[in-house]
């Protein structure tokens, strides 16, 4: 465990996750604000229960227990509105339902479905080795009616290639990075949240006793 002066002198930080899109999104993000981040690769377990925010805690948990120094997650959930006879379907079990390694299939389901209203749902959770800090963001946008766009390195999940943001009409995938970074959707990012209170506040010793 780390004692106070370690804590306040931590400049780099370290993202735990086996999928390398998502590292490469949240990398920039950070390198935007003038920060580094370091990047671990490993598939955290996840705990088999529909809760977003607990399975980031927990996988945050093990992160930490793995390296011996302060880690963040991020997870993601998607929820879809419509989905036939379980609104808000697959939730956060999106990963282990097949829904994002398998868009086709969704689609299928989908086709005759009018209320295609869905939304991302993301957890970040830094863990320092003594308090658990969580921030959440929200995309919301709409199921397309078909895949689109080209292979993107920086796709978190292939659910990019069938969601379309609020006020666009591209999908994920579709956008250049420059119309990803400047839609107007009013979406809200879990990492910007984040990057914010760390710089802000974390570095500060007198109020690293506040828990968010």
């Amino acid at each position: 465990m780390i004692n106070l002066k370690e804590r306040c002198n931590i400049e780099n930080l370290t993202y735990v996750t086996g999928n390398y899109g998502k590292y490469i999104s949240v990398k920039e993000n950070f390198e935007k604000s003038g920060m580094h981040i370091n990047y671990f690769k490993y598939d955290l377990k996840e705990p088999n229960v529909n809760d977003i925010k607990f399975i980031s805690k927990e996988k945050a948990r093990e992160a930490y227990n793995l390296l011996n120094r302060p880690v963040f997650v991020a997870d993601s959930g998607f929820y879809i509105e419509g989905y036939p006879d379980n609104p808000g379907y697959p939730g956060a079990f999106v990963k282990r339902s097949g829904v994002s390694s398998n868009v086709e299939e969704l689609l299928n389901v989908m086709k005759n479905i009018s209320n295609r209203n869905c939304y991302f749902l993301d957890c970040l959770t830094f863990y320092d080795g003594i308090s658990y800090y969580q921030f959440l963001g929200i995309s919301k946008g709409t199921l397309s009616k078909e895949a689109k766009g080209k292979e993107c390195k920086k796709a978190k999940s292939n659910l990019w290639y069938v969601f379309v943001p609020n006020n666009c009409s591209k999908t994920l995938a579709e956008m250049t990075d420059e119309e990803r970074s400047n839609r107007k959707d009013n979406r809200t990012s879990a990492t910007d949240k984040f990057i914010e209170w760390y710089k802000n506040n974390y570095s500060k010793p007198k109020i690293l006793s506040k828990k968010l």
